[in-house]
């Protein structure tokens, strides 16, 4: 359970526990970098497709407009 996961960290020394938290602190962000990778290459293959559309945001604001009129 979350509780023993918490008992066991509490368990480990000062040392270590700033370890695991540095540890886990860059996993996550080397994890959100290759979500944001990810991310970009679906848009970059979505423009090159032409399944998305490119523009300021009132531009495509007023698209999205114009299909909810439709």
């Amino acid at each position: 359970s979350f509780q023993e996961i918490i008992d066991s960290i509490e368990s480990l020394s000062i040392e270590d526990q700033d370890y695991l938290f540095d540890l886990i602190r860059k996993r996550r962000i080397d994890n959100r970098r290759e979500e944001i990778a990810r991310n970009g290459e679906e848009t970059l293959k979505a423009l090159s497709s032409g399944k998305a559309k490119q523009g300021t945001a009132e531009e495509i604001k007023a698209y999205l407009l114009e299909d909810e009129e439709e």
